[in-house]
């Protein structure tokens, strides 16, 4: 036994030392000792790839060749309808775990955290690696749960310690790197030796994200260019992942769609700053409204109803968007719900825009069922059947999906559900 726990560390040094050497940047962190058990061996392997602001009907607007052909032998869905509001950070978290944003915690890019008295901002990195402000159980944390190795190239959360946790590979985001070295670096992790191969795998791209903002989702040229080269990176991956040979599931999700808004709709966010009165937590197309202490939240309510031009106020549990009843404290008593086409800016922002010459450009974070609001599930692998179209699924019963095929217990305490997604399997049921 002793010789062969000797021989099993040489080979974890060596395997650990050939992927250090191969790696295609220099951040890759190793968190655990966490190798696959003899149970995990024998499950399927998962790659769960997020394009970011991938609206649900770009593939059948440009026909990108790679995708079109993926989705032709795998399922797909109408759309992915997020969770409100529509916001990257909060829906990317609600894939991980499968919870509403009430339920993980990260109920915007920027909110107030009541129990820490702190602003959490996705551009604090203290605070996007700080793991006490994540709930939930992310699917990696599942995952390691049943001693199975997982990495991650960028995915929110993946970098927070949550319940003691990280993968057993993960990189701190860097927006800087090259799609083609985190392709590269999955089909590495796919030849690691078994015992310390990821079973599950997730990926980040930020392409169509980064230019909807920039230049609206209807500017045909720019998002063709992006979309086309951003599918001949995943056509990279597809044909590495078939020849590896093993039996390998891809999801392609996005945590939200984009719609254009006109430079001259934008509100400036210091029209309706109240100090004294109330403390504006900014999103762009929701505001969360918070009075100070003593502050009557009726008379706050009066007062911006006053204010309202292109934009409504409501009592937080009467606001359009959720589909449930919001009860954390993390909301704010009010919310501010800009119409449809108009959103909020800081007027240094929109003056930026107008000296920029720019005249349209694109945002989200309003009400799901706002069409241009949705985004992707695509799948395509040993799991799931060929040639299956499915309607509009919500982005919470994703996170059950990727339990049955990874052959993980599904957390009881969840908002997602099984049957909601469990038609786009083969017969044979979770690739096994």
């Amino acid at each position: 036994m002793r010789f062969r726990n000797i021989i099993f560390g040489l080979v974890l040094m060596i395997s650990l030392a050939v992927l250090s050497a191969c790696q295609s940047g220099k951040n890759l962190n190793h968190t655990t000792s966490t190798v696959n058990s003899k149970a995990s061996l024998k499950k399927p392997y998962l790659i769960l790839i997020s394009l970011d602001g991938f609206r649900w009907d770009y593939v059948n607007q440009y026909k990108p060749p790679f995708l079109s052909s993926f989705i032709q032998n795998g399922v797909q869905a109408e759309s992915l309808i997020p969770a409100f509001p529509s916001k990257t950070f909060p829906n990317h978290y609600t894939i991980a775990t499968g919870l509403y944003p009430e339920g993980h915690g990260i109920i915007g890019n920027t909110f107030f955290n009541y129990k820490k008295d702190v602003t959490y901002k996705i551009g604090n990195r203290d605070m996007v690696e700080d793991g006490s402000f994540y709930g939930g159980t992310p699917i990696w944390v599942q995952a390691d749960k049943a001693q199975m190795v997982t990495a991650s190239y960028f995915f929110v959360g993946s970098e927070a310690n949550i319940q003691g946790v990280k993968p057993t590979y993960y990189y701190k985001y860097d927006g800087n790197v090259k799609n083609e070295d985190r392709v590269a670096q999955a089909l590495k992790w796919l030849t690691l030796p078994a015992k310390t191969r990821p079973h599950l795998i997730t990926l980040y791209f930020s392409d169509m994200d980064d230019f909807g903002h920039r230049y609206g989702p209807d500017n045909q040229e720019k998002i063709k260019t992006a979309l086309f080269q951003l599918d001949k990176n995943l056509g990279e991956l597809f044909k590495g992942v078939a020849a590896s040979g093993l039996p390998v599931n891809v999801m392609v999700v996005s945590d939200h769609g984009m719609t254009p808004v006109e430079t001259t709709h934008l509100i400036p966010t210091e029209s309706i700053k109240n100090d004294s009165l109330y403390t504006v937590m900014d999103n762009g197309a929701i505001m969360n409204i918070h009075p100070q202490e003593g502050v009557s939240i009726d008379g706050v309510l009066s007062y911006l109803q006053q204010k309202e031009s292109h934009f409504k106020v409501y009592k937080t549990e009467d606001t359009p968007g959720f589909e449930y009843t919001p009860k954390s404290k993390d909301w704010g008593a009010l919310q501010i719900i800009p119409d449809k086409g108009y959103y909020f800016s800081s007027r240094q922002g929109i003056d930026s825009k107008v000296r920029n010459g720019i005249e349209v450009f694109g945002v989200h974070g309003y009400d799901p069922t706002f069409k241009d609001m949705q985004g992707i599930f695509y799948a395509q692998g040993p799991a799931f059947k060929k040639g299956y179209t499915t309607g509009s699924v919500k982005n919470i019963h994703l996170y059950p999906l990727m339990c049955k095929i990874l052959g993980l217990p599904i957390p009881a305490a969840i908002d997602g559900q099984l049957n909601e997604l469990e038609g786009v399997l083969a017969p044979a049921g979770g690739g096994r």
